[in-house]
């Protein structure tokens, strides 16, 4: 077995293999990370047939390593380890000064080993739309150049790339000085990235998403611990928490301002 470029045709195996994992990841992200970042993203092949996997991304002077599985049977050999290493050599020599993550209980060990260090918590909630016969006021479509400066004060970098591409998949609300993405999913609505520092606007933006998935519709979203503001705001709607990550680093600390980040740009894949 060996490692190779990750290639369009291994996105199928790749999805299957994370649901078996009960993942939420989506064909989109594999699809972006492989047009934006071809050569950050790996696979093992045994017998020709993909059995582990890694995928990176970056914007700016940062990268992620979003996805990082491999087959349950095979686990144990190295095979982490290998695209792993792999996966920071290629965003070292892309220019990477930081490289995020977010790392389950089991795969924190093995990221700490690789100099990674914890910067917040990430709590994944869930909650439901709701009807409304009013309107929610306020907030208005925007474009993804009106969300470059609020996502940079929460992420310290420039991350227009990413950005641009969840703008052009969901719908993006705000006003000056914050937004919301609302992504569609098969199984609900996601809620991020969603970029705010006062809790008035941050309000509304949350309940003009939630009006606007309508009734019904599941919600969720990743969130980061440290925003406290944030917790609350979606605890008085009725939102629970149903899994918890560790957001980890490599490299030069971050100019990361948890105040400002509401929800994560991805399900834990690409911050």
């Amino acid at each position: 077995m060996g490692i190779g470029r990750f290639r369009r045709g291994d996105i199928d195996p790749f999805l299957q293999l994370a649901a078996k994992e009960r993942w939420l990841c989506d064909r989109w992200e594999l699809e972006f990370m492989l047009r934006s970042f071809p050569d950050g993203c790996f696979v093992v092949r045994q017998d020709g047939a993909p059995v582990a996997f890694a995928t990176t991304v970056k914007y700016g002077t940062s990268g992620w390593i979003g996805n990082l599985l491999v087959r349950h049977d095979l686990r144990g050999r190295g095979l982490g380890m290998a695209l792993m290493s792999r996966a920071i050599t290629a965003l070292d020599r892309a220019g990477a000064k930081t490289i995020w993550l977010t790392a389950s209980p089991a795969g924190r060990p093995l990221y700490e080993g690789l100099g990674f260090r914890a910067i917040d918590g990430i709590k994944r909630l869930t909650g439901t739309g709701v009807e409304w016969a009013g309107t929610a006021a306020g907030e208005r479509l925007i474009h993804a150049a009106d969300m470059v400066s609020p996502d940079f004060s929460g992420w310290g970098d420039d991350r227009r790339l990413l950005l641009a591409a969840v703008a052009e998949r969901g719908e993006v609300y705000g006003a000056s000085g914050g937004f919301l993405v609302m992504q569609r999913w098969p199984t609900g609505m996601q809620l991020g990235p969603w970029s705010v520092r006062d809790r008035d606007l941050a309000a509304g933006l949350l309940d003009k998403a939630m009006v606007r998935a309508g009734g019904g519709c599941r919600l969720f979203l990743d969130v980061p611990l440290r925003n406290l503001t944030a917790a609350t705001l979606l605890a008085e709607r009725g939102f629970t928490v149903s899994g918890t990550t560790t957001l980890m680093f490599r490299g030069e600390v971050p100019d990361y301002d948890p105040g400002a980040v509401f929800a994560l740009a991805s399900m834990g894949s690409m911050g």
